[in-house]
Order: C-alpha cells, then sequence, then structure tokens
C-alpha cells in the first residue's frame, strides 16, 4: 500500500467519525502523495459537500478529476449529478446521470427515475422566479420523458395507453 493509499483509508476513517475537515485535509494530502488517485478527488468532493464551506465549483471540479482517473465509475457519475441537482446545475445533472446509465445500463432505469423526480422537485425551486405555465410544462414533460425512458416507453405508447 502506497502513502496516498494509507492517506485515502485515513480520510475515510475521519468520514466515518464524521471528521469532514480532517477527512478534506487527508484527502488532499493524498491526493498530493498520488495526483492520479480518483478514490481521493472523490472524497475530497464528499467531504466538501458536507463542510458546507467549499465553493460548488470546486466540489464540481473534484468529481470531474476523480471521474477523469476512472471513468467507468457510475457511482462518481451519480454522485456528480446528484449534487450538481442539488445545486440547482440541471444540464449538468442531466448530463452526469446520462453518462452514469451509459455506463452502468443494468442500473440505468433508476439513474433515469432519480434524475425525473429531483428534476420535478428541484427545478421549480431554482426557477421560481421565472416560473410561469409554459416553464411548469417545460419542467414536467421533462420529468416525465425521463420517467418513460426507465420503464423503456416511448411516449405515443404511453399516450395510448392513457
Amino acid at each position: 500500500m502506497d502513502e496516498s493509499e494509507k492517506l485515502t483509508q485515513q480520510a475515510h476513517q475521519h468520514m466515518n467519525e464524521g471528521e469532514y475537515q480532517q477527512a478534506f485535509s487527508k484527502f488532499d494530502k493524498a491526493i498530493k502523495a498520488n495526483p492520479n488517485n480518483a478514490e481521493a478527488y472523490f472524497g475530497k468532493a464528499e467531504a466538501g459537500v458536507l463542510l458546507q464551506k467549499v465553493s460548488a465549483e470546486e466540489i464540481v471540479a473534484l468529481y470531474k478529476k476523480a471521474i477523469s482517473f476512472d471513468p467507468k465509475n457510475p457511482f462518481y457519475y451519480s454522485s456528480l449529478a446528484s449534487f450538481c441537482m442539488e445545486a440547482g446545475q440541471f444540464n449538468e445533472a442531466e448530463s452526469a446521470y446520462n453518462k452514469a446509465a451509459e455506463v452502468d445500463p443494468d442500473v440505468a432505469p433508476y439513474y433515469f427515475t432519480e434524475f425525473a423526480v429531483e428534476y420535478n422537485r428541484r427545478a421549480p425551486e431554482v426557477m421560481e422566479q421565472f416560473l410561469d405555465d409554459t416553464t411548469r410544462a417545460m419542467i414536467k414533460k421533462k420529468s416525465l420523458t425521463y420517467l418513460l425512458k426507465s420503464i423503456g416507453m416511448p411516449a405515443d405508447e404511453a399516450k395510448k395507453l392513457l
């Protein structure tokens, strides 16, 4: 086990104990010891979310760095997507959920469903000042499109059933 792996393990221990600042620092040290450590970038992003003092831009950059070193990890994409959804970065969230579904097609219906439900919940809150009937309809339509996608049903077939 190299130094970066040891530091990453220690950081995870801090996370488990709710010591997010210490975890954030240990993940940072792990990255310095091995700048290609995807797990350390991911962990630093997760610790940053829990610290609530790290900027959204930095957290997104950390998730993306983790993904760049481990592009086949659907959990990294779905975590980025979930964070972006909460931050109101809907296009980024949609893209990350789609990438997670592409990387892990067996779980794709769940990623599509999560996007649909969370978009329907968050978008009206974030877009409140622009919320008119047209915007509400756009939000519902996108959510419904992803719900249908989650069960593999085209819109015209859904219309027939309804």
